[in-house]
């Protein structure tokens, strides 16, 4: 794989990455919580991992092919944005100390709940199926599976690195101000159910 189209996918990736949305939401109300925000970084990071693993296998040009599984996925997914984010507008996170908060979830729910947010993002499935094809070439001297796992490896630390810089500007920046708090987690909870907004349309047809 060539430095041009590595370079050509990494920066529609960060495009992708740096647009607010589920996992934006999620690293938000955890950097708000006063405690770290690796654990959730980490489970965010983990799903998208998993759809990573389906590419490399090439399970994703299988599901792909069929209309009637990706939007079963494509639904699920949509409606677990949809009771996250309608929780999160009923009950916005505000700063709270981190004894606090360390008994309200452990660190394994947290990373737990994280890999369901990106797991089951309607946009996250997209990527890999609709996205990553556009920069593989079949007839390059890499193999597929070799040319995804790369692009794979790029998306995965990108997600890493502007999620965990999300989580701790919101620990920092609104830790002292509970009322702008309520407000960026309110908008937070309106980015999830927007995110669902796929799920009513084509899954070929849904825009990243």
């Amino acid at each position: 794989m060539d430095t041009t189209t590595l370079a050509a996918f990494l920066a529609v990736d960060l495009l992708l990455v740096f647009t607010p949305g589920a996992d934006w939401a999620y690293a938000i109300s955890t950097g708000l919580r006063g405690r770290s925000v690796a654990p959730a970084v980490t489970g965010l990071v983990a799903g998208h991992a998993a759809y990573a693993l389906v590419a490399v296998a090439g399970l994703a040009v299988i599901v792909a092919s069929s209309p009637a599984a990706l939007t079963a996925l494509t639904v699920a997914g949509a409606g677990y944005l949809l009771w996250l984010g309608w929780g999160v507008l009923r009950h916005p996170a505000v700063p709270v100390a981190a004894s606090e908060s360390a008994a309200a979830d452990s660190r394994v729910q947290v990373m737990l709940k994280g890999a369901g947010i990106s797991g089951l993002n309607p946009k996250a499935l997209l990527l890999y199926f609709s996205l990553f094809p556009q920069f593989i070439d079949p007839a390059a001297g890499w193999p597929v599976a070799a040319q995804t796992g790369l692009l794979s490896a790029v998306h995965l630390t990108a997600c890493a690195v502007v999620y965990l810089t999300v989580g701790i500007l919101a620990r920092t920046v609104l830790s002292t101000r509970p009322s702008a708090a309520r407000i960026v987690t309110r908008i937070s909870g309106a980015m999830m159910i927007a995110e669902a907004a796929p799920a009513g349309e084509s899954p070929a047809a849904s825009p990243l």
